[in-house]
């Protein structure tokens, strides 16, 4: 009798649990989240132990599936191929994402302390230029490198256009190689430490410095004692994410490093996939997964430890500019025509480079429309026809990426505001803290490795179905963006008062009623940029797809990485200019509807006002 009873206050506890829909959502997606991203994380591991078919069955003499230590012993314990495929990446990974976390910090953090603490001229201008290269993808900011730098001595002999218009030839490892990636990298990661840092200077408590200067402090002493230490938070935190995106970088060594055979960890793991060595790929693609997380963990214990940096208060906020004075004039254009360099200049060397029929003659006898406008048969093999604009390849491709960035978008805006919705209503339970960080989890992972882990369940028997098919792309694509949508939804859930649905509640309306027709359109700025920023960055994405794309069904990212690696440069640039140009729209659609962006993130970021 007693155990009867026992049971019934189970199920009755287990009926009350279910009568809550956020309950419902969360148990819902605690079982989904564990599918889409513990599993295939699992099944990933479970590849570095097997043989898997072609060259591995030879050098094992194993059956395909069999449980082996091969991959380990010769990646890790195989000599030169050991020093090769695996330490000399990961060096290579290492002092990329170093060099590139420094570089950007020190552009990034002097630029933000000239807009927020100097009298800087045409700060607008300059700002506004200066977001610019992140808005682009990284791997743009590559191609422009070579388009610029590449000469007749080094690499395929093509000549750039330093050389074509000055005769100018710069040395290889200028070129191609670790140096030209590190400056990419810190180039395109500058604007995002600016962000960072510039928030905090912004928002400092301006009578800490000015009670230093009371004191007669000098400004370096000021800076060094009081202006460092408070951003160092920041900036530590800077370094952490741009050191961890360097790190696992794929597309800036493709470009920069293919034609002096460079890898890192990631290309090399591409090639290594390529030669038929999958089981030494899964291991190394699992060292970038590691490393992210580790990188982000170091991260959130720091920054949660440094709660007590507090930069706003309710003291002055004005801020007295230093002046200066002569040098004013002298550093606003110096940094006009530096930040112009690699911002707008890639836009006009883009479009120059697609007009040229013969790549690196500079002449006007050269100049041709053929490559956007064109009709006639091209020796193209995947069946180019005439310009750009008049291609079925082209235009299937973007077709594609469009169909696949707003399925994406679909899936993680949706996902995201429903997990905003129940993490938000039982916040503090065990079960909501957990769906909360599974729907985080897939940040930690790099883009390249994510879809390493997608691609060891789709070769599977019992999910080979998924193996090369747009729904694979599609939904490893969703889960990737889903960390920005799920926190954009939180944050909007956060701050809508739970006495509005409990009015609702009172009065009879039910619950996914009172989801569209009261909560939702209160936050509807929020929601929609949880849409909108998956898909610019879908539009824009290269190393998610690199392993997952077959040629046969190009999206119009990969299908730049196949021009690029064949020689057609006119194409190659010709998408380039076409991806940045959508980028851009998609991006200014976003921020004049919801006040997103790619530069800014969701709900916005740092702006610096001025002259």
């Amino acid at each position: 009798m007693k155990s009867l009873n026992k049971n019934k206050t189970i199920f009755n506890r287990i009926g009350t649990f279910f009568t809550k829909p956020a309950n419902c959502m969360l148990v819902i997606f605690a079982i989904l989240l564990t599918a889409l991203t513990l599993y295939p994380l699992l099944s990933m591991l479970r590849e570095m132990f097997v043989v898997h078919a072609g060259i591995e069955k030879t050098l094992t003499g194993l059956k395909k599936g069999n449980f082996t230590l091969f991959h380990w012993t010769k990646l890790f314990k195989g000599g030169e191929w050991s020093m090769t495929n695996y330490w000399i990446p990961f060096l290579n990974s290492t002092l990329l994402g170093f060099g590139g976390a420094v570089l950007g910090i020190m552009i990034g953090g002097v630029i933000a302390w000239l807009m927020a603490r100097t009298n800087l001229k045409h700060k607008k201008l300059i700002g506004s230029l200066f977001l610019f290269p992140y808005m682009m993808p990284a791997w743009t900011m590559a191609l422009y490198w070579l388009n610029m730098f590449q000469n007749s001595k080094v690499g395929a002999g093509i000549v750039g256009v330093m050389e074509g218009l000055f005769g100018l030839c710069m040395p290889e490892w200028f070129v191609y190689g670790l140096f030209p990636c590190i400056i990419v990298t810190g180039l395109h990661f500058g604007p995002f430490a600016y962000i960072l840092i510039g928030g905090i200077l912004q928002n400092m408590d301006a009578t800490l410095e000015e009670s230093a200067v009371i004191l007669k402090a000098g400004r370096l002493k000021i800076v060094r004692r009081i202006t460092l230490p408070i951003i160092m938070p920041a900036v530590l935190s800077t370094f952490l994410l741009i050191f961890s995106s360097g790190f696992a970088s794929y597309t800036v060594p493709m470009f920069l490093g293919g034609a002096v055979r460079f890898f890192t960890l990631s290309s090399k793991m591409k090639a290594m996939f390529n030669a038929g060595y999958t089981g030494q790929a899964y291991i190394i693609g699992s060292t970038v997964i590691l490393m992210g997380w580790l990188i982000l963990t170091i991260n959130q214990k720091y920054t949660g430890r440094k709660r007590s940096f507090t930069t706003v208060t309710g003291k002055s906020g004005q801020v007295s500019f230093i002046d200066l004075k002569r040098f004013n004039t002298p550093i606003s254009i110096a940094l006009i025509v530096i930040i112009t360099f690699f911002s707008i200049i890639p836009l006009i060397v883009f479009a120059i480079q697609t007009l040229l029929r013969s790549p690196g003659v500079y002449e006007f006898s050269n100049l041709t429309l053929e490559f956007w406008l064109g009709r006639g048969e091209s020796s193209y093999k995947n069946g180019m026809v005439g310009g750009i604009l008049f291609n079925k390849t082209v235009w299937s491709a973007l077709g594609r990426q469009f169909l696949l960035s707003i399925t994406a978008a679909l899936f993680a805006g949706t996902v995201g505001l429903f997990i905003g919705y129940a993490v938000v209503r039982r916040r503090g339970t065990k079960l909501a803290q957990y769906v909360e960080s599974m729907a985080f989890f897939p940040y930690l992972i790099p883009a390249i490795s994510f879809s390493t882990i997608y691609l060891a369940i789709s070769t599977t028997k019992t999910f080979s179905f998924l193996y090369n098919s747009f729904f694979l792309i599609a939904l490893v694509s969703g889960v990737k963006y889903l960390p920005f949508a799920s926190r954009g939804g939180i944050n909007s859930m956060l701050q809508i008062s739970t006495e509005i649905e409990e009015a609702g509640i009172v009065v009879g309306v039910p619950w996914y009623k009172r989801l569209f027709r009261l909560l939702f359109p209160i936050q509807k700025t929020s929601i929609m940029s949880g849409y909108l920023l998956p898909v610019i960055t879908c539009m824009r994405e290269v190393d998610l797809y690199t392993l997952l794309v077959p040629n046969a069904h190009f999206l119009l990212t990969t299908l730049l990485l196949e021009f690029n690696q064949t020689g057609y440069d006119q194409y190659a640039n010709a998408v380039t200019l076409l991806i940045i140009v959508i980028v851009l729209i998609l991006n200014s659609v976003s921020e004049k509807l919801t006040g997103a962006s790619v530069a800014k993130g969701v709900g916005g970021g740092a702006s610096f006002g001025g002259n």
